[in-house]
């Protein structure tokens, strides 16, 4: 299987293990990432304005051209995955959006949200499927009580991004089960860390964060593993000594391929 991959720009700086476990770990599940030439930043941000589309350039360049090549999109992070769902879904269903993003760009042929987005997870669990990951973990991570943080970006709005239930989600539980490592369910794991508002508000973020952490411990979980690297960088800022990894890391390790990915 070859997908089309949007690593993004955090993959190249602050996330680069992120992007290297994720790596690693598709060749190993016998899985190809393409990476599309000259991608540029998604934005970071999901533009809400109606009238807003410069910002959604960017996203739809890099869904034309997975278009172009016959894939699907895949993605890591968080952000940039909720950033291409949503322009996508823009360029299906909202006229107004489609007309002016093409008149602008000019394509050989319009793009009118031809392209599947997929999440790495959803590749894990809908394409390769959690079994037979399993059939190819070589170190289990048995005894390992980790919770799952899902935030909000991969599950929100739920009906555009059809990741998974907003309300109880289950995949990344499924993928820890798969590696071998015991999900630990909390009630705060698919709660906002408070995500950009750490840039203007830090204590408020921050006490989102403890919330988050204290949860986590309360239950048993002796780490947590998330897909989002502001989340990851937000709850480590608010550290109370459990450790948040990404689950590509994880991933990694269980496939035995961890210490040749970095």
């Amino acid at each position: 299987m070859k997908y089309s991959y949007y690593p993004g720009c955090t993959l190249r700086n602050k996330a680069k293990a992120l992007d290297q476990y994720a790596r690693a770990s598709a060749a190993a599940l016998g899985f190809e990432l393409e990476e599309i030439q000259n991608w540029q930043c998604c934005g970071g941000v999901y533009p809400l304005g109606t009238d807003e589309i410069a910002t959604k350039l960017s996203a739809v360049r890099a869904l034309n051209d997975a278009k172009e090549h016959g894939q699907d999109l895949v993605t890591v992070c968080s952000a940039c995955h909720h950033v291409l769902k949503r322009v996508n879904d823009d360029m299906r269903n909202v006229d107004d959006i489609r007309t002016r993003a093409n008149n602008y760009l000019k394509l050989p042929e319009p793009y009118r949200g031809e392209t599947q987005v997929l999440h790495f997870l959803e590749v894990l669990r809908d394409q390769v499927g959690f079994d037979e990951v399993k059939k190819k973990v070589v170190n289990p991570l048995t005894g390992r009580k980790i919770g799952a943080y899902y935030g909000c970006l991969l599950l929100r709005p739920g009906k555009v991004m059809a990741f998974d239930d907003p309300e109880n989600p289950a995949i990344l539980e499924d993928f820890l089960r798969a590696i071998g490592a015991t999900p630990v369910i909390y009630p705060y794991r698919n709660e906002c860390c408070g995500g950009y508002i750490s840039l203007k508000d830090k204590d408020l973020s921050r006490s989102m964060c403890e919330t988050i952490l204290e949860s986590a411990s309360g239950f048993g979980a002796e780490a947590l593993v998330t897909a989002c690297p502001l989340c990851l960088y937000n709850l480590n800022k608010a550290q109370n000594g459990l450790p948040v990894v990404y689950f590509t890391e994880l991933l990694a390790e269980a496939l035995g391929v961890k210490e040749a990915a970095t």
